[in-house]
């Protein structure tokens, strides 16, 4: 991880008063697995987040984010942070169906975990906001994990790609080469406004990943009826968005003070309602 090591960045992080189940199965493959985190002695019923972190689809573990779960976790949540496979080894789309795998598995097995299975949310950095954004937009990859998108209680996504096309980068085109269209890779092109809420925050200054990808897909959103919210972070780029979490860096920008208000602000609106 650039400016500082995984390893360096969460030697900064407290993890007292919080419980870890670590390589928790979603699946055979040896890259389905999950941790868990949560608060030791809180009630049940927490509101569920499921991160996937990003990394061009090609690199990243779980192991290296207790900085976003564990802070999370602090505020009253149960995370967990889902390894997915990754190319070379697999290509699009089996990470979107390891991601829809794992999420499905958490909507089935929240309750039993401290989880409340109906305040479960999707979220994502990057190549994970995509990831996140696909199961909450297009129903097609929680419904053959056995799922419901209209489970979902909302999504968050951190300077996700939501409509790149043309894609640029060679190395990107060799993740996406199975596609028989391209067109449907796009998130953005899998509106149909009956998406949970989403909140997409995005750094201005992002030149790996143009905030025009969460503009475009919140336009999209809202003019099909769904709700979707923007939130641009002046002066903070790609990889600053997510070291947001970390408390070294929480002065850039209120991310997690912005992701914790949309988690437990949506968990209650939903327990009002019986959505």
């Amino acid at each position: 991880m650039p400016l500082l090591s995984a390893d360096t960045l969460n030697a900064t992080i407290a993890t007292d008063g919080l419980s870890v189940q670590r390589a928790v199965r979603y699946g055979p493959e040896s890259r389905q697995a999950m941790d868990l985190w949560r608060p030791r002695n809180a009630a049940a019923g927490l509101p569920v987040v499921v991160f996937f972190y990003g990394g061009a689809w090609q690199r990243g573990r779980r192991q290296d984010y207790p900085f976003v779960a564990a802070t999370l976790a602090r505020r009253g949540m149960l995370v967990a942070v889902p390894d997915y496979g990754l190319y070379p080894q697999v290509r699009y789309p089996v990470f979107i169906e390891d991601a829809a795998r794992a999420v499905a598995v958490i909507l089935r097995e929240a309750r039993a975990w401290g989880g409340d299975p109906d305040r479960v949310f999707v979220a994502g950095h990057s190549a994970g906001a995509y990831l996140a954004a696909m199961l909450a937009l297009d129903p097609r990859w929680l419904a053959a994990a056995g799922a419901d998108r209209a489970r979902l209680a909302g999504m968050v996504g951190l300077a996700g790609p939501y409509d790149f096309l043309p894609i640029q980068d060679e190395d990107i085109r060799a993740v996406f080469a199975a596609a028989a269209d391209l067109r449907e890779t796009q998130p953005v092109g899998h509106v149909d406004g009956r998406n949970p809420p989403l909140l997409l925050l995005h750094g201005a200054a992002d030149t790996t990943c143009y905030p025009r990808n969460s503009l475009a897909l919140a336009a999209r959103v809202r003019a099909t009826g769904g709700e979707a919210e923007v939130r641009l972070y002046p002066r903070v780029g790609h990889i600053g968005i997510v070291l947001g979490f970390a408390p070294l860096f929480r002065f850039r920008a209120p991310v997690l003070a912005d992701v914790a208000a949309f988690v437990l602000g949506n968990s209650r609106n939903r327990g009002r309602t019986g959505l």
